[in-house]
């Protein structure tokens, strides 16, 4: 099937992150599809919509926006009826349905989800956290986290640290490596939940492989060879058990979808409806 190449604009009256996901989001849906990306960030008066308008007219297509302010809509709108191109308001079913649900009108105040808000510096703070205690590094603060991941080589700790980190969880990981003991410090912690991720043997050995590609080092180790990844993988378990750790086995698993079980961990921790 040949491939469909087209112009989008995703049009914000903040940074364009919204749209930016809704769109990723839906795009992913179309294979054969291929977009052609133009973003309008902080787009809040007559002249900056005239610049966009100029710019879906060089390059005519679809128009996404997260505007609130009716003038500058209507601005967009009736630029983009002259030139007979779609415009779709991405918020607007969302915050009728809020609305008419509680009662209020919408504030129509734009970029209101990046106020810097105790949201947002819990955020900063969980972020440089998970940084600062990436791979085992400063052990003795593992008794801060809120959630600790403990897995062998490439079972996506980091990743989903961070992931997690940008909701506002603090989160650490330690590796599990052959013949070195966990410190103390993971063993004795009493507050952060920790969670044994676990991968495919197969699965690792891809990953381990392509990781060593990268850094040019291709000669066969025990890290990539399949009887002693099996057993890298056992014997983590058998961890994980001794413990009673809640293990996740992400062979199949998004880096979200395994973020997503572990908030529910967390939160059926702390006896919150997940």
């Amino acid at each position: 099937m040949a491939v469909i190449r087209f112009h989008i604009h995703l049009v914000s009256d903040s940074t364009g992150e919204t749209v930016h996901s809704v769109a990723r989001a839906c795009l992913v849906q179309f294979d054969e599809a291929q977009a052609i990306e133009h973003v309008w960030s902080m787009v809040r008066t007559k002249s900056q919509i005239d610049r966009v308008i100029a710019g879906v007219e060089v390059n005519p297509g679809l128009v996404l926006y997260t505007i609130v302010n009716d003038q500058v809509r209507e601005v967009l709108q009736e630029g983009c009826r002259r030139l007979q191109v779609p415009a779709i308001p991405v918020l607007d079913p969302v915050i009728a349905a809020l609305a008419s649900y509680l009662g209020r009108q919408s504030r129509g105040l734009p970029g209101q989800q990046h106020l810097l808000d105790s949201e947002y510096f819990a955020r900063i703070d969980a972020m440089t956290f998970a940084i600062n205690h990436d791979d085992g590094q400063s052990s003795w603060g593992l008794n801060e986290a809120d959630v600790c991941l403990v897995g062998v080589s490439r079972t996506s700790k980091t990743p989903t640290c961070l992931y997690l980190a940008n909701r506002g969880v603090k989160a650490a990981n330690v590796p599990i490596v052959p013949g070195v003991a966990l410190p103390p410090e993971l063993l004795t912690a009493a507050k952060p939940l920790i969670v044994g991720l676990t991968n495919d043997p197969e699965r690792l050995i891809h990953l381990r492989r392509n990781r060593l590609s990268m850094l040019d080092h291709n000669e066969t180790t025990d890290y990539t060879d399949l009887e002693s990844v099996r057993a890298e993988v056992r014997e983590a378990r058998r961890l994980f058990a001794a413990h009673r750790w809640p293990v996740i086995d992400v062979s199949r698993r998004s880096i979200e979808e395994t973020a997503a079980s572990i908030y529910r961990l967390l939160m059926r921790r702390h006896g919150a409806d997940a």
